[in-house]
């Protein structure tokens, strides 16, 4: 499988949120937090298919920008993930979008996106990179915690100005150089 990561561009500006992210929801992570530590065990619950829904923004004021860019994953000439990245108003670099699409999947592709964030970053000379995730979406969990994330905090509340009966978690990692 042949990954292959390029910046945006006008030419690629059509790729802008084609992913077919959707997220399978089976379990979720039940935090807990004891003298400033997170912790967490993991719950399996009925399943749900969930679709992600990419940030609003204008794409092409990523073009040539050196505060913030999109990255696009391509397998074989097709496009495969996408990834949304910028200088944080608090000196990291902060991963707005990060998706993979479910095809793509399992294959390398998430990595070699998250490695072009790490270059990214170090290239700017920020002290790391932060990023949003939910309790409900575990793979994802995984994925930055394997990749050497560390959950640093959560907000209860994110979510429900949008649906005011969710019990969804925002979840804050960050990964530090």
């Amino acid at each position: 499988m042949n990954i292959q990561i390029r910046e945006i561009n006008e030419e690629s500006l059509q790729d802008a949120k084609k992913c077919d992210a959707t997220i399978m929801v089976d379990s979720k992570l039940v935090l807990r937090a004891e003298d400033g530590v997170i912790s967490y065990s993991v719950l399996n619950i009925e399943p749900y298919q969930k679709p992600y829904i990419f940030e609003e923004k204008e794409y092409p004021t990523c073009i040539s920008n050196p505060d913030k860019t999109v990255y696009f994953a391509y397998v074989d000439g097709h496009l495969a993930g996408e990834l949304d990245i910028s200088k944080h108003w608090n000196a990291y670099a902060w991963i707005n979008d990060f998706a993979v699409d479910i095809e793509f999947r399992k294959h390398g592709v998430g990595h070699a996106l998250m490695q072009k964030a790490v270059e990214w970053t170090k290239s700017k000379d920020l002290p790391g990179i932060m990023l949003e995730a939910q309790n409900n979406n575990v793979a994802a969990c995984r994925f930055y915690e394997k990749f050497g994330f560390k959950l640093r905090g959560f907000d209860t509340h994110l979510y429900k100005g949008l649906h005011p009966a969710t019990d969804e978690i925002a979840l804050y990692s960050y990964l530090i150089f």
